[in-house]
């Protein structure tokens, strides 16, 4: 009698569909809680540039680009204007203290200084006449006051002799009287004479010291403007090198015009030319250092120019020993300027990274060297090479530097 096989539950085939059911299942648990969900980016490694964190000495300093200029520069500028006749000398020519360079004429000043001559003349002669008045009437007033001395002298012998007489009665009263009214009265005119010519004395004073002081003041005027004649011939005021002269033959030139300047060549220094971003950083007596000829000279800043212009600004550095041998006038280099002082610090190196992100992240190469991942950091201070880290990177951390602009804000870059 046939009996009935039932069939096993647990058979080989479902225990290995189930078995594999299992492994999907517990893959798509761990895809969904373990696996890296982060947005990447394949990249070519050979592309980008990778940097290391490092720890070292951060040098405050910026690199700008001065230009030699002399030491002194001398501006010539016309005292007086006029138009240039004669031009004696060329720009880039050697002068000597007291060289010629140009000539001016001034028609106007010319006349002036003609009619002020003629003026002195015409001054010295009344001046001369005065005083030759003067001493006439001097005589004149002395003979006077001699004339009324004599007929005091005979009235009063008349009036002493008729004072006896009449006391005799050899002279009558009246006759006596008339001789002393007459006596009386030539004293009463020597006084009012005396008394006037102390007052034409005073008077011719006055008049003499006047034309004097005119006299006095019409020289000094003139002798300026002889002094403004001679100014009409424009002389170097020191020796070196007539750098510039802006005028030609036949141009007219004003008062305090400039006309070219002067370089001496005892000295140079170096103006620079500074970003505005470091207005407030920059003052005198921060030092700098060039390069040249092999050699590295130090500098110190002496004059700062605060007036801002296409974002610069400039300052005057001087050498603070020796004058390299060699440098000219107009030649351009670069000058390393010190901001601060030197200090350790986390170091990162410069890179077009810092336009794309502002130095507020970067991409991080991970221990594998297979991706670079997102990291928040931190940066302080840049000079031309550096960036001083803050935060977010240790030392011997792989940067990628270069540009981030073609990555997309990803947050992985797999190479």
């Amino acid at each position: 009698m046939d009996r009935k096989i039932e069939k096993k539950f647990w058979n080989k085939k479902r225990i290995l569909m189930i078995s594999g059911g299992g492994l999907v299942a517990l893959l798509l648990i761990y895809t969904l809680i373990f696996a890296d969900h982060r947005a990447t980016l394949n990249v070519e490694k050979d592309k980008i540039t990778i940097s290391a964190v490092k720890k070292g000495t951060f040098d405050v300093y910026i690199a700008v680009t001065a230009v030699v200029m002399p030491l002194k520069t001398i501006r010539l500028d016309a005292i007086e204007g006029g138009y240039v006749s004669r031009k004696y000398l060329e720009g880039g020519s050697m002068v000597k203290e007291g060289d010629s360079i140009l000539k001016l004429d001034n028609q106007h000043m010319m006349m002036e200084f003609v009619n002020h001559e003629t003026e002195i003349y015409r001054l010295r002669n009344e001046l001369q006449n005065t005083r030759l008045n003067i001493r006439q009437q001097d005589f004149v007033m002395q003979q006077t006051i001699s004339d009324i001395d004599a007929k005091i002298d005979a009235a009063q012998d008349l009036y002493d002799r008729n004072k006896q007489l009449v006391d005799e009665k050899i002279v009558a009263r009246q006759e006596f009287n008339k001789n002393k009214i007459e006596l009386e009265g030539l004293k009463r005119q020597r006084e009012i004479q005396l008394q006037s010519q102390a007052y034409q004395r005073d008077n011719a004073r006055q008049q003499i010291s006047q034309l004097e002081g005119t006299l006095s003041r019409t020289q000094r005027n003139l002798e300026l403007m002889k002094q403004n004649l001679n100014s009409l011939i424009v002389r170097a005021p020191v020796s070196g090198q007539l750098s510039s002269i802006d005028v030609e033959v036949g141009s007219s030139i004003t008062a305090g015009q400039n006309i070219g300047q002067i370089d001496d060549l005892n000295g140079f220094k170096l103006r620079a030319d500074i970003d505005e971003h470091y207005v407030s950083q920059v003052f005198a007596g921060l030092k700098a250092t060039f390069e040249f000829d092999g050699k590295s000279y130090d500098m110190v800043v002496t004059k700062v120019y605060p007036e801002v212009k296409s974002g610069r600004f400039q300052a005057d550095m001087n050498f603070e020993k020796q004058t390299p041998e060699g440098i000219r006038r107009g030649q351009s280099t670069p000058i390393r300027l010190v901001l601060g002082k030197s200090q350790e610090a986390l170091l990162l190196p410069l890179g077009g990274f810092f336009s794309d992100t502002g130095g507020n992240w970067v991409y991080v190469v991970d221990r594998s060297g297979k991706k670079a991942v997102k990291r928040n950091i931190s940066l302080g201070r840049k000079n031309p090479l550096y960036f001083e880290v803050l935060e977010g990177l240790q030392p011997g951390d792989q940067v990628i530097t270069s540009s981030y602009e073609n990555f997309g804000n990803k947050d992985v870059l797999a190479f």
